[in-house]
């Protein structure tokens, strides 16, 4: 069983660890608003929870965008050289999915509403343009497979979150810490 290691070890940088933080935070919103609304009875409830939902879609494109951009041209903290090739090539599959996954997400959620013609008012502020003509239909095609998404990415926040404490409470590795504090 590995100790915890020196604070030596490498960690993200803070950029990376505050995008990361707030992608988890507004992850673990959608995905719950989005349970909920589809469970709620028709009325004021629902019309709150969807326009959460669609909110902090909203918000969380430009940072997820820039989160891709930034982890593309900035190379991750290293996992410690005792973590089996099988784990590593997991962990990196699992993560690039998280990022591949919510991008799909985001904008498949943008063009499902636009193609409805619901409107996309961030946190009562202001309005997404649609980007898609209108189009039902096709608009609860797409509703079909953003479903499917984010079942999806649900599970892989639970392999992510179950892989983070595995690192803390089994291997006592510092891997959690390394996105926690640096």
């Amino acid at each position: 069983m590995a100790t915890l290691r020196t604070s030596a070890d490498p960690a993200y940088m803070v950029t990376a660890r505050t995008l990361h933080w707030i992608t988890a935070a507004l992850v673990l919103v959608i995905i719950p608003a989005g349970i909920a609304m589809g469970l709620a009875p028709q009325g004021p409830a629902q019309d709150f929870l969807f326009h959460v939902h669609r909110s902090c879609g909203a918000i969380l494109i430009p940072i997820l965008l820039f989160r891709v951009f930034y982890r593309l041209t900035h190379k991750p903290a290293p996992l410690p050289d005792d973590i089996p090739a099988l784990q590593r090539c997991a962990a990196e599959l699992v993560h690039w999915l998280l990022y591949i996954l919510l991008t799909i997400q985001l904008f498949l959620g943008w063009i499902a509403t636009s193609a409805y013609r619901a409107p996309i008012l961030v946190f009562w502020t202001f309005e997404l343009p649609p980007i898609w003509r209108e189009d039902r239909a096709f608009s609860e095609q797409l509703f079909v497979f953003h479903r499917l998404i984010g079942i999806t990415i649900a599970l892989l926040v639970c392999v992510h979150i179950g892989a983070a404490l595995f690192h803390h409470f089994v291997r006592r590795d510092r891997v959690l810490y390394r996105m926690l504090t640096g």
